[in-house]
């Protein structure tokens, strides 16, 4: 696998801020001059951002979980080869909304479909390429919900159960737990400009790292 950029992903339950503060810290790192793109799951792409307005339409409340979890599946699939792998391999900086982590927790537990049968999908689809470092906007469903509520349009996802989206919450500090070495948390429940200004000190300091 041939790599030689740095790729950064954002993860967290919905109403963390993962969106506004990943294109925050894309921002900022442009402005420094940065070689950075910034992008996003599932979507980032036409076709991909296609399948997303199919996963996320509230009117698709037949769909089945495994349905869910191979359309995120073969998204990504296009988002990398189309998207993602360029510009690594262009070494550039890329910064991604959502990822693999996201279908482990959100159907492999949420879903109730397993961990491991999510991952295996999912392997097939992105073979070895995984982020170098994930930066998880840790917040309860509680506070997440309640900052839905100020959402003009909310998706399929967002119209979840409490119990849903605390599935959600316990189920990415499983998946954390399981990849210690690559999550960074920053604790979401703090004013946005402080999420923000934490979230990319980190991702400031793996760039430098490589440096």
């Amino acid at each position: 696998m041939e790599q030689k950029g740095i790729f950064i992903t954002f993860e967290g339950p919905d109403g963390s801020g993962k969106t506004t503060v990943s294109t925050a810290v894309y921002q900022r790192l442009k402005d420094e001059g940065y070689d950075v793109i910034y992008t996003r799951e599932p979507g980032g792409i036409d076709i991909a951002e296609q399948i997303r307005s199919v996963i996320l339409d509230p009117k698709n409340t037949a769909m089945d979980s495994r349905t869910e979890a191979l359309l995120y599946a073969a998204s990504r699939r296009q988002h990398l080869v189309e998207k993602i792998i360029p510009a690594l391999r262009e070494n550039k900086i890329v910064i991604c909304d959502r990822f693999v982590d996201s279908s482990l927790v959100y159907q492999g537990i949420a879903r109730q479909i397993g961990v491991e049968e999510v991952y295996r999908i999912n392997q097939f689809a992105i073979s070895d390429y995984m982020p170098e470092m994930t930066v998880y906007l840790d917040i309860s469903a509680e506070k997440g919900l309640a900052r839905l509520q100020n959402r003009e349009f909310k998706d399929r996802l967002d119209q979840e159960e409490l119990s849903f989206h605390k599935m959600v919450e316990e189920g990415y500090h499983s998946i954390i737990a399981r990849f210690p070495e690559r999550f960074r948390l920053v604790d979401a429940s703090q004013e946005k400009e402080q999420v923000i200004e934490d979230a990319y000190q980190i991702v400031k300091q793996q760039i430098l790292s490589h440096e």
